[in-house]
């Protein structure tokens, strides 16, 4: 009997879940946003402004939705230049449309860019303000905790710009998933693709999803990373709890058609790719390799007790990369 790991009904809808607009520190209205990435084809956006959630609903239409949330952070307290310090983003997404109270509120510190000329536009969670930030395991697991229990989706964001590294990233906990793929840092000469971080993250016992996303600023940082959203529909609550469930995948470039199990093995189909690659939480992988001048779109993977989780990635003649999140196997052999 199959098992679909990615939903057999339903829509793919391609998204942004992190972006900036001229109410933060970006160069492009909401309007400018929506127009360029409709025209590239995505369904899905979510304005993550710096440290103020302005909903968007006047943007939406039948084909194109917007998601209501904010970007957070916290910096290293210590005496020494800003470029040298480390720093953790997060991105809180609303999983319900009338979901508009922003927590871990404080009213003169963290506004970064326009973000406190627009800071009426707001409504604050009065339980959770003013709040103080503390760097650290124990600070920001509190706010991605805050955030989650409050109904918002949390994503942890581009730890190669924030300078975190596994004793940092591995001490957060509650968040849902976290950037696989940072297009905007990547356009700014980071090695922002973080597979090894997803696999550190789950190696440690985190189960989480992982999403591509631009974190756009301005024209020339859009379009690189993305999720397909596979829902019903284009309603709010339809794509959200698609999200709350992992049913997507983060995306350069390739697509995923299908992703099941059946007697003991993962299987998956694509578009036309060089190579898929199965890792999992042990010393068992697979690289299946079309050879020279040829294409795939199959593949499959002998799924064993031992492995903890199994995830797939397929790369392109481009070396572009499409990542699912990964899947237990406690779940995947019931």
């Amino acid at each position: 009997m199959k098992k679909f790991l990615l939903p057999r009904e339903g829509q793919f809808y391609k998204a942004n879940l992190h972006c900036h607009s001229v109410l933060s520190d970006g160069t492009l209205t909401p309007e400018e946003l929506k127009n360029a990435y409709k025209a590239m084809g995505y369904s899905v956006l979510a304005i993550t402004d710096h440290d103020i959630m302005v909903p968007h609903e006047e943007l939406n239409d039948d084909n194109f939705l917007t998601l209501t949330g904010y970007e957070m952070e916290v910096n290293e307290q210590i005496d020494a230049p800003w470029p040298s310090k480390k720093s953790c983003h997060m991105c809180l997404i609303s999983l319900e449309e009338y979901n508009k109270k922003q927590v871990c509120w404080h009213p003169e510190w963290y506004l970064f860019g326009h973000a406190a000329e627009h800071k009426d536009k707001i409504q604050v969670d009065e339980e959770t303000a003013p709040y103080i930030r503390r760097y650290g395991g124990e600070g920001i697991s509190e706010m991605m905790k805050i955030g989650r229990d409050k109904g918002f989706f949390v994503t942890y964001n581009h730890p190669t710009w924030s300078l975190e590294n596994y004793e940092q990233y591995t001490a957060y906990h509650h968040m849902h998933a976290m950037e696989i793929c940072n297009w905007g840092c990547v356009v700014e000469g980071y090695q922002e693709y973080n597979p090894r971080v997803y696999d550190d993250m789950l190696r440690a016992g985190k189960r989480i999803y992982c999403i591509g996303t631009d974190d756009n600023h301005g024209g020339g940082d859009m379009g690189g990373a993305w999720v397909m959203i596979k829902a019903p529909c284009l309603q709010y609550r339809a794509v959200t709890y698609a999200l709350q469930n992992g049913h997507f995948y983060a995306s350069q470039g390739p697509e995923i058609k299908a992703w099941w199990m059946e007697n003991g093995q993962m299987h998956i189909t694509t578009s036309p790719v060089k190579e898929i690659v199965f890792t999992c939480g042990n010393r068992h992988a697979l690289r299946i390799c079309a050879g020279e001048g040829k294409e795939l779109q199959e593949g499959s993977f002998t799924v064993t007790e031992d492995m903890g989780y199994v995830r797939v990635t397929a790369v392109d003649a481009q070396g572009k990369c499409a990542d699912t999140n990964a899947c237990f196997v406690d779940d995947l052999l019931k």
